[in-house]
């Protein structure tokens, strides 16, 4: 549970950045991501769906999660779920994505990369 609660952080941490984007923003809609652990003890892999919205990134089961998609498409998150904690960056292009993130759980550290696709 721990490993899953770190590797959902983790995602929803990657696809936020920048400057906010004020109104509509070319990467506004549904994203498809896929996290891969490189090194630590979280699960291989996990993957989820979430929303851009105006630039602002969002998944309905997270509270603690702040990031951005700037207009050039760099994106750079992080998130909070009790003691786990994760951040990532990358780049969106129209339809994909990619970049890295690390983070921690307790004193367990994490870290691999992400992609995206857009839904």
């Amino acid at each position: 549970m721990k490993k899953r609660s770190l590797l959902i952080a983790a995602a929803s941490c990657f696809i936020v950045f920048a400057p906010a984007a004020y109104g509509r923003s070319a990467y506004d809609g549904s994203w498809e991501l896929v996290f891969v652990t490189q090194r630590g003890a979280c699960d291989s892999s996990y993957s989820f769906t979430v929303d851009v919205t105006n630039g602002i990134v969002t998944h309905p089961n997270l509270v603690k999660f702040r990031g951005y998609v700037a207009k050039s498409g760099a994106v750079r998150a992080s998130v909070t779920v009790q003691d786990k904690y994760a951040t990532g960056a990358g780049k969106l292009s129209a339809t994909s994505g990619q970049g890295t993130w690390r983070g921690h759980s307790g004193t367990g550290r994490c870290s691999g990369y992400w992609t995206a696709r857009r839904n």
